[in-house]
C-alpha cells in the first residue's frame, strides 16, 4: 500500500501518557492488519498532550508488538542528539528487529536560530492562498512568532548539554551514513551496517530538501504542518537529487491530516478539536491534551485565533471515506508523491482506528 501511518501519540483530555502509549501500539498492530507500509513516531517535548517524546524507546515496543510493518521516526531532531548516538540506538533495534527501521531525521538547533533571526527581520508582505490543480495552498504561517515566546527558547536548552552547539546538518548526516557504512572512523556498535533506511524530513525548500537530494535519500515533504511549501520543498529536493547506491531516482512521501467517518457529519465533529489543539501548539503553550468536540465548542475563538489556525484547519482532510480518498489521490498527483503519511488525531481511540481502517480499505478500491 502506499499510504502509510505518522503518530504523535497524542494524549486526550482526562487520559494519562501510558494510555497514549498503550493506544500507539494497539494502533500500530491495527495498521499492519490493515496494510499500511509504515508506521512512524514523531518526536515531541515539553507538549502536556503528545507522549512521543523518545521516538527511539516507542519505536521498540512499537516493533516488538508488530511483525512486517515498516516502524521509524518521523522525525528524530538530530539536533538533540550526536549521529552517534542516534545509530547506536537504531542498530540497536534493527539487531533485534532486521530490516524494518526508518531513520527519519530532522533539522532542530539551527532552525530554532533561523527562526530568531526571521523574527527580528522586517515583515514581510502576506501571500494570498492560492489552488495549485484542486490542491489548496494556503498563505504560509510565520513560525517566526514562536521565537517571541522566551521560555520556548530556555526548553530548546534542555534538551543540550550547557555550551553544546548544533553542527551542521549537512555534516551530521554525513556522519550517520558514514557510522551505518563503517566508513567513519569510529564504529558505532550496534549500528554499523544495520539494514537501517534513512529518510530526510523539511517543511521547504531549504537544507533538508538539498542534502536529502544530493545525498540520494528519500525525502518526506510536510504538507499537514507547513502546507504552503510543500510544492516548494518537493520540487527542491528533485532539483538537487543525485542517484545513490540505493535510490536511482528521487522517492517521496507527503504527509497529510485526516478523519475518516461513515458519513460527513460524524467525520467533522471528530474532527472539531483540532483548531483548538493546534492554536495551543501556536500560542507556545505546547500540544494540549486532546479535547472532546464538547470541551472545543466551549471555546469563545477571537478572529485572531481562527487566523493562527486556519491554514492547518483548512488543509485537514476531512470526509467520508470516498470523500478523503479523492482529496489525498488530489495531494499525491499534484505533489508527485510516491506515498503518503497520514496522521489522525480524535479524542476516542476507537474513533481514531476506525478512521485508519475506513481510510485503508476505501483506498485499495479502484
Amino acid at each position: 500500500m502506499t499510504l502509510s501511518i505518522l503518530d504523535l501519540a497524542p494524549i486526550s483530555s482526562g487520559r494519562s501518557a501510558a494510555d497514549a502509549l498503550r493506544n500507539s501500539i494497539d494502533l500500530a498492530r491495527r495498521a499492519e492488519a490493515a496494510g499500511y507500509r509504515r508506521y512512524w513516531l514523531a518526536e515531541h517535548h515539553f507538549a502536556p498532550g503528545v507522549a512521543s517524546s523518545a521516538p527511539a524507546v516507542l519505536i521498540t515496543l512499537v516493533a516488538a508488538a508488530t511483525t512486517t510493518i515498516r516502524v521509524g521516526s518521523g522525525a528524530l531532531q538530530l539536533g538533540h542528539q550526536t549521529p552517534l548516538s542516534v545509530v547506536e540506538q537504531f542498530g540497536l533495534i534493527d539487531a533485534l528487529y532486521p530490516g524494518r527501521l526508518d531513520l527519519g531525521i530532522g533539522r532542530s538547533g539551527r532552525r530554532r536560530a533561523e527562526l530568531a533571526a526571521k523574527a527580528a527581520a522586517a515583515p514581510v508582505e502576506p501571500v494570498p492562498a492560492r489552488t495549485v490543480d484542486g490542491l489548496l495552498i494556503p498563505p504560509p504561517f510565520d513560525f517566526s512568532q514562536l521565537a517571541k515566546y522566551p521560555h520556548l527558547a530556555h526548553y530548546a536548552t534542555l534538551l543540550q548539554q550547557p555550551g553544546a552547539t548544533t553542527p551542521d546538518f549537512a555534516d551530521q548526516i554525513d556522519d550517520v551514513l558514514a557510522f551505518l557504512a563503517g566508513t567513519h572512523e569510529a564504529h558505532a556498535v550496534p549500528g554499523e551496517g544495520a539494514d537501517v533506511e534513512v529518510w530526510i524530513l523539511g517543511s521547504s525548500g531549504g537544507q533538508s530538501a538539498q542534502v536529502a537530494g544530493e545525498r540520494g535519500l528519500p525525502f518526506a515533504a510536510n504538507y499537514h504542518v507547513s502546507p504552503s511549501s510543500v510544492l516548494e520543498a518537493v520540487e527542491a529536493y528533485r532539483e538537487a537529487f543525485k542517484p545513490s547506491d540505493d535510490l536511482a531516482e528521487p522517492y517521496v512521501i507527503v504527509s497529510a491530516d485526516a478523519v475518516v467517518a461513515e458519513d460527513d457529519a460524524k467525520a467533522r465533529e471528530l474532527a472539531s478539536p483540532y483548531g483548538l489543539w493546534v492554536r495551543s501548539i501556536r500560542t507556545g503553550a505546547g500540544a494540549m491534551r486532546f479535547p472532546t468536540p464538547a470541551e472545543a465548542a466551549a471555546h469563545e475563538w477571537s478572529q485572531a485565533d481562527r487566523e493562527l489556525v486556519k491554514d492547518r484547519v483548512d488543509t485537514q482532510f476531512i470526509g467520508t471515506p470516498d470523500q478523503v480518498v479523492e482529496r489525498l489521490r488530489t495531494l499525491r498527483r499534484v505533489t508527485g508523491a510516491d506515498e503518503l503519511l497520514v496522521t489522525t488525531i480524535t479524542h476516542d481511540h476507537d474513533d481514531r482506528v476506525r478512521s485508519y481502517e475506513l481510510l485503508a480499505e476505501a483506498w485499495d478500491r479502484p
